[in-house]
């Protein structure tokens, strides 16, 4: 048999059978997930309670600070839809801690550029026990270019600092969510 005969002959068979046994190890794998693995986040749990009804009923502690203001307000927006909030089952702290480094650093020790940080350690706590039932810490870093007029790098940063809260709002939300979405 030649090398095109082989090319040939795995081209007809051997590939029909290495996806067939891709096929039925995928399938395998899937069906063991059952009822315990793989369902949608904000789909109903097996107590009938939704995540998003759950998620109403966190009452978002004051963050200090204007990236502090700007995480509760989306993180409230995100849990509510802009809606009213339930009766608080949980209340939900959060404390904040800044950084700005310089990148870019010319000769004469102006920064060209500057990367804002920011972390949140938070904890999620029952209402009605006052135990911490969840807690964690979520990171964001967002860059900057800084420029000759002060407006221009006063913006710039505020803007950082927008997408950094952004980013730690979108990440605790789909932490909590993912704690809320367990059974009790």
């Amino acid at each position: 048999m030649s090398s095109a005969d082989r090319g040939r002959a795995w081209a007809s068979g051997g590939a029909f059978r290495l996806g067939g046994a891709l096929l039925i190890a995928a399938a395998s794998m899937l069906a063991g997930c059952g009822d315990a693995g793989f369902r949608p986040l904000y789909a109903p749990t097996g107590l009938g309670g939704e995540v998003s009804e759950k998620l109403k009923q966190v009452d978002f502690a004051p963050i200090p600070g204007r990236v502090g203001q700007r995480i509760r307000n989306e993180m409230i927006f995100q849990s509510t839809g802009g809606g009213n909030p339930l009766p608080p089952a949980y209340r939900f702290e959060v404390v904040l801690s800044e950084s700005l480094v310089s990148t870019l650093v010319r000769p004469t020790g102006e920064a060209e550029g500057q990367v804002y940080t920011v972390q949140a350690a938070f904890r999620l706590i029952d209402a009605g026990s006052k135990k911490v039932v969840f807690q964690g810490t979520s990171h964001a870093r967002a860059a900057f270019e800084r420029f000759e007029s002060i407006y221009s790098n006063v913006r710039a940063r505020e803007d950082a600092e927008n997408r950094a809260a952004r980013t730690i709002a979108d990440d605790i939300k789909t932490r909590l969510s993912a704690y809320l979405s367990r059974p009790a």
